[in-house]
């Protein structure tokens, strides 16, 4: 598939077939797709823990869901995936990285990063899973885990201190679902979102 069919077509799945489930050459090609993901300094702080048993995929819901409440819509159809995929960020690979000599931030400040490269490279990382869903006929959706849920999921799954839960990406093959309300906002235009020069200038093709 074309890179630019594979971007048209991507969007958030909210709801899978659990009868089938994802080929594990196709996931190791998904992987294999997330590592090349580019990472400052080339750092690579990423990990990246894959569900897809049973077992697993249940303990990861009863961590992130009320069991007193009753599920809505979105869960029943995500809680479908028969894949699912913690993108885990290390800001200590980042930090280490750049004390090394040819960097030379032996400080090890955090305050040197206004940005957390860390959690930016792994959500490039996440895309790029996304797309390769696409490229193998599947369907994938990033979603993040509820703050008061990060601890339980830890312990669940040995998650270590120094990482955090960026979050999940569910993968499966698609299930009819719902169109998302939130598409009834529209896609901003180019024109609105790029700027040519400087802030407040629209950015249009020259000539």
């Amino acid at each position: 598939m074309q890179l630019r069919e594979v971007i048209r077509r991507r969007r958030m799945v909210r709801a899978y077939d659990p009868a089938r489930s994802v080929p594990e050459d196709v996931l190791a090609r998904v992987l294999d797709a997330a590592v090349r993901a580019p990472s400052a300094g080339f750092s690579q702080g990423w990990d990246f823990v894959v569900l897809t048993d049973a077992q697993d995929r249940e303990a990861f819901w009863a961590a992130t869901t009320d069991p007193g409440r009753e599920p809505d819509s979105w869960l029943r159809g995500v809680s479908t995936a028969p894949c699912l995929i913690l993108c885990l960020s290390d800001r200590d690979a980042y930090l280490d990285r750049y004390a090394e000599p040819d960097k030379g931030w032996t400080d090890r400040d955090e305050a040197r990063w206004p940005v957390p490269y860390w959690d930016v490279d792994t959500g490039m990382a996440a895309m790029l899973m996304l797309l390769t869903a696409v490229d193998e006929e599947l369907g994938a959706l990033f979603f993040g885990v509820p703050p008061q849920a990060h601890p339980r999921v830890r312990e669940t799954f040995g998650i270590p201190v120094g990482r955090r839960i960026v979050g999940v990406v569910a993968m499966g093959t698609p299930a009819p679902d719902r169109r998302s309300p939130s598409l009834r906002r529209g896609r901003r235009p180019v024109a609105e979102v790029a700027h040519r020069g400087r802030f407040g200038v629209p950015w249009s093709p020259a000539g």
